[in-house]
């Protein structure tokens, strides 16, 4: 566990696997924030007014229900609000825990068991008469179409399996989802319990591995859609916040088929929390989302938010091999680097990379170009050597 100070001076606390972008929001907002993460990088540190590090249970990916309940018992005033980040969406009773001795600044643990169950979202959106793929549980995925593996409460993307055998049972934990054609379009909104607010849309993509063929790479936003799509997607954002009581900032992940008409897409799933499309949205002229997170949490969506005068796009950086970052350069377009020189293992992020451009293809050609210049700075640094690695 580490810690960048010490401060009883706290408003909130923002605990994910990474709560860099949830900081970073938080001090544009004028608040001092506990970031409680699974790495208390540089820039976390230096956004937040104190930064610690829990616990990493099962290969470095996930909280400890033990660590991180004893990480905030031993940072957290007992009454600070807490808001969570990515990585907690597959223990809603953890949650709950937490709620008992903090308030919840967000969608409730029930709310999030409700979304995040496949089998309870799926019957939610059929009620609602959203289009969604079809979902399997238990049994094995039946000829003549391409399903996809997932586990349930993951993100990241990492989790995601195709090429799911035939007839053969699904894993504990896991369920299937029909694969369906078209963009990956991801809605960032705002909800109160009634209502919401759409923030934006952003464009996302992976960075496949051979067992990982949908890792999430990056995504690049504000993008534009037809304004008949956009009306049908608030619509039934609306619907789904006033059926579940959901509240903050939270995502949709859509499917929008090529080809078909102007209003048609597929709801995948929701993320009842704030995501990685902060590093998109939360730029410029756009009130701290962290802010414009809570008043939402309180029952004030806002009435209007600027236009961008610009297109953002954020990207992963994952290391191919282990390799220390004491030998890397540091760009000032880059963020997320572990705050003392430690070995980042093979598969493992590096950092994350930002681009601004005129246009979502300008700032996602902008941000592919440094990724490529960071890599090969990468690829030739030292190799480190495996009997040395931590996490980053």
């Amino acid at each position: 566990m580490r810690a960048s100070s010490r401060s009883d001076a706290l408003d909130v606390a923002v605990v994910a696997l990474s709560a860099r972008a949830l900081a970073r929001s938080a001090r544009r907002a004028g608040l001092r924030a506990l970031a409680v993460d699974l790495f208390a990088d540089a820039d976390t540190c230096e956004h937040a007014a104190l930064a610690v590090r829990s616990p990493a249970g099962r290969r470095g990916v996930r909280f400890t229900r033990a660590g991180l309940l004893a990480t905030l018992k031993a940072h957290a005033p007992e009454g600070l609000p807490v808001v969570f980040g990515a990585g907690l969406e597959h223990a809603p009773s953890l949650m709950a825990e937490i709620g008992r001795r903090h308030p919840i600044r967000g969608a409730s643990p029930d709310t999030v068991a409700r979304l995040k169950d496949p089998e309870s979202f799926a019957r939610l959106l059929s009620d609602l008469d959203v289009a969604h793929p079809r979902i399997r549980t238990g049994g094995g995925a039946p000829r003549g179409h391409e399903w996809l593996s997932k586990r349930a409460g993951a993100s990241g993307g990492g989790h995601i399996r195709s090429g799911v055998g035939h007839g053969r049972p699904t894993a504990a934990g896991r369920y299937l989802q029909e694969r369906v054609p078209g963009r990956s379009i991801s809605a960032l909104f705002l909800a109160d319990g009634r209502a919401s607010r759409i923030v934006g849309f952003s464009e996302q993509w992976p960075d496949p591995t051979p067992r990982s063929p949908f890792r999430y790479g990056g995504a690049v936003g504000p993008v534009a859609l037809p304004g008949p799509l956009v009306a049908e997607v608030a619509r039934t954002l609306d619907g789904l916040v006033a059926a579940t009581g959901l509240v903050g900032l939270a995502s949709a992940d859509l499917i929008v088929p090529d080809g078909a008409p102007g209003a048609a897409f597929w709801v995948l799933e929701i993320n009842p929390r704030p995501g990685a499309t902060l590093d998109v949205f939360d730029q410029g002229a756009m009130p701290s989302l962290l802010g414009l997170h809570l008043d939402a949490c309180s029952g004030r969506l806002p009435h209007a938010l600027p236009e961008p005068a610009c297109a953002y796009a954020a990207a992963v950086v994952y290391a191919e091999r282990p390799v220390s970052t004491a030998s890397l350069p540091r760009p000032v377009w880059t963020a997320d680097w572990p705050s003392c020189d430690e070995t980042v293992p093979a598969g493992a992020p590096v950092c994350t990379i930002a681009a601004a451009g005129a246009s979502p293809q300008a700032a996602r050609a902008l941000v592919s170009e440094r990724r490529a210049a960071l890599l090969t700075s990468i690829r030739a640094a030292q190799p480190a050597p495996t009997n040395l690695m931590v996490s980053a």
